[in-house]
């Protein structure tokens, strides 16, 4: 079972909370009054309490103000509320700018015990109104504050709340968590207090500062519920914080809360984003049914894309088959059909796609513009040009919606046959119809134009391209440059390059890296590289796979110890890549201590990688550490336990180790034997 921890930090990260009544544009103003903090860092921060700002007040006297409740109490005297136009009582405030006015305004207001006024005061009921309505956060805190120190109105939790509902939904979070602590100091800050500022919170996309909550409801009592846990759940997984959405569900199951099929398929999507298939197919296909809580097609769904976007093709048709299996017979929806017609695709099952594609209006799910960009690439991919056209026409014919990306399709699917000009008609048709161009239709159109051997329409296209200061991207400078080469114009290529090596406002560093490293140049690739700042992970892949190419493998390990040492976290593919790096050099002792290191961080391995360090151990003759990794992998219930055997078998027989390799050969029959059986039962 997987386990993570939140890492909490605090709303604001200043010492003191300061809390200012007004500003001190005039006479007359309420001083500021002070009391030391004594409450968690979370509270003893900056709040800065500004009603109007002053803009030649440069700072914030340092103090918590806390109030205690009044001994006066208002008698069940006659209010004045039914006598007192709200409406022009905002008025009157709103155009209030000083501590002075606003008491002005209100003084009539008074109790008879704190003015010379005769007239009974207005209910609470009707001053809370009058916070909840008045548009300035500023100046209802001001209001707030009349109510305590003028009025002598005891501190009320639902006035709190008003405030601090205005406070958040300004997004000045500094003044709602000092309302918040003067709440804790007096009248006990209650669950729609923290509900109210964790969900403006969330909706600001501040996870770390709710978080840091949550330690103060437990303090006060106060146990987040369902819906909290799943707001904050949500935001963690909008922002690709998969481990604190772990962490969440983790303390939501701990505190004996049952979640419904919206938690769960927050947990299944945050288990699948961080690569944990095991657990997430475990908690779909048997846990949930346990719960009492059914899957849905969006819980399918959300495990069928994770797969497809890692390339786990046969494991998502699997889950696929059995979302539609008799025991459950799910209804398809558009996303899990545009997924499963991605992943035929992929495996060249044509048929399958076909088949799909076409019986989706049976099922009640009309194809989209995506769906049927889908279709068109698997139709280009299995070069069926004929039923791709079709598509393409029949999409105009019944008005359905195109795309750019509809179109850059086609395009490649004419310069797979070799219809250069067709294609060159359909970049002055979708310019036509209003749909711009992207980089990606400039580049297909310019290798089409070069495969043609119409170089000058691809250069003049390309200059033209330039002149018009429209982003190049990698690809479309890649592209050229491979052009240039390859017409054997080296001057023209080399003008690019120099460009790159000498990267000016429009292209990055970090971009001149990544086209150079794509057009295999290696020398300039390396020597801007050396020089650059990198921050992003794809520029380390693509230097990483630079060097492989070339056999630098000292390289290799160079940029992956530089990628290390910034931060970044290497998936599956580049720790492949080191680890070969490693074998070539001999260093298998590194390569074992990589790979326990990444696998203890939580990397998802792909299963080569597996099999290269079963085989880097084998190269080392290291047979011992090769049964304890068997023994190890064969428990994985998601490796393919028949290439795991002919793997090692393989290591074996290489070391002329014959009667260990019968062995495993032996055990791997033995498998597939018991496996065969339970399925026939």
């Amino acid at each position: 079972m997987w386990a993570f921890s939140l890492s909490i930090s605090p709303i604001l990260h200043t010492a003191n909370s300061q809390r200012i009544l007004f500003s001190p544009l005039s006479g007359g103003g309420t001083s500021p009054r002070r009391q030391t903090s004594t409450l968690p860092p979370i509270y003893s921060t900056s709040s800065c309490r500004d009603v109007w700002f002053n803009s030649n007040l440069d700072g914030c006297p340092s103090r918590i103000h806390t109030r205690r409740p009044q001994n006066s109490r208002h008698g069940h005297h006659q209010y004045l509320n039914r006598s007192v136009d709200m409406d022009a009582l905002l008025a009157a405030l709103s155009s209030t700018t000083t501590a002075t006015e606003l008491h002005a305004v209100m003084s009539p207001y008074l109790p008879p015990h704190s003015s010379s006024a005769h007239h009974p005061p207005l209910s609470p009921r009707f001053m809370i109104s009058l916070l909840s309505r008045e548009p300035d956060h500023r100046r209802s805190l001001a209001l707030l504050d009349w109510m305590h120190d003028a009025a002598h109105y005891p501190p009320s939790a639902v006035a709190y709340n008003v405030v601090l509902r205005n406070a958040a939904r300004a997004g000045d979070f500094s003044l709602a968590a000092g309302l918040l602590h003067e709440m804790r100091g007096s009248v006990s800050a209650d669950r729609y207090t923290y509900s109210t500022l964790l969900s403006a919170l969330s909706r600001s996309n501040l996870l770390d500062a709710a978080l840091s909550l949550l330690p103060f409801m437990d303090a006060d009592s106060i146990s987040p519920d369902l819906v909290l846990f799943s707001s904050l759940i949500s935001l963690a997984l909008r922002l690709g914080d998969h481990s604190k959405a772990l962490a969440l569900f983790s303390r939501l199951h701990a505190a004996g809360i049952t979640p419904d099929l919206i938690a769960y398929n927050s947990l299944l999507s945050a288990l699948s984003g961080a690569g944990l298939f095991r657990e997430a197919r475990r908690i779909l296909l048997s846990d949930m049914d346990a719960a009492g809580v059914p899957p849905d097609t969006i819980s399918f769904s959300t495990i069928l894309a994770a797969l497809v976007a890692r390339s786990r093709f046969l494991e998502a048709l699997s889950l696929f088959h059995e979302m539609r299996s008799p025991q459950r017979r799910l209804p398809l929806d558009l996303t899990t059909c545009n997924i499963i017609l991605d992943a035929y695709g992929q495996l060249d099952m044509v048929r399958e796609a076909d088949r799909l594609f076409w019986s989706m209006r049976r099922f009640g799910v009309p194809p989209s513009v995506v769906t049927c960009n889908t279709m068109l690439r698997v139709y280009g991919d299995a070069e069926l040009f004929g039923e791709a056209v079709h598509l393409f026409r029949l999409m105009q014919r019944q008005n359905m919606e195109q795309n750019v990306v509809t179109y850059n399709t086609m395009m490649k699917i004419y310069g797979k046959s070799l219809e250069h000009e067709k294609a060159g008609n359909l970049l002055m048709e979708m310019q036509r119809r209003g749909i711009e161009p992207n980089p990606i239709t400039y580049s297909t159109i310019i290798s089409i134009w070069a495969r043609a051997g119409k170089l000058d329409r691809a250069a003049k296209l390309f200059q033209k391209i330039r002149e018009s200061g429209v982003d190049i991207d990698p690809l479309l400078y890649q592209t050229m440059i491979v052009v240039y080469e390859r017409a054997g114009l080296v001057a023209h290529a080399r003008c690019l390059l120099h460009d790159l090596k000498e990267p000016t406002n429009k292209i990055s560093k970090d971009t001149a890296v990544t086209i150079l490293a794509g057009a295999g140049r290696l020398e300039e690739a390396a020597w801007l590289f050396r020089r650059a700042e990198v921050k992003s992970i794809e520029v380390f892949r693509s230097m990483m796979d630079l060097f492989a190419r070339n056999k630098k493998h000292t390289n290799v390990v160079e940029v992956f110890d530089k990628m290390r040492a910034g931060g970044l976290f290497p998936d599956s593919e580049m720790i492949s890549m080191v680890l070969n790096a490693y074998g070539k050099l001999q260093k298998f002792e590194k390569a074992q201590a990589l790979y326990n290191e990444m696998e203890e961080e939580g990397c998802i391995f792909a299963d080569k990688v597996h099999f290269q360090m079963l085989s880097l151990l084998g190269m080392k003759r290291d047979f011992k550490r090769v049964e304890e990794l068997l023994e190890k992998l064969r428990n994985y219930s998601d490796i393919d336990k028949k290439e795991l055997h002919i793997v090692a078998a393989n290591l074996y027989e290489r070391a002329n180790r014959l009667d260990d390799a019968a062995r495993i050969v032996g055990q791997m029959n033995e498998r597939t034997s018991v496996s065969n059986a339970l399925q026939v039962e």
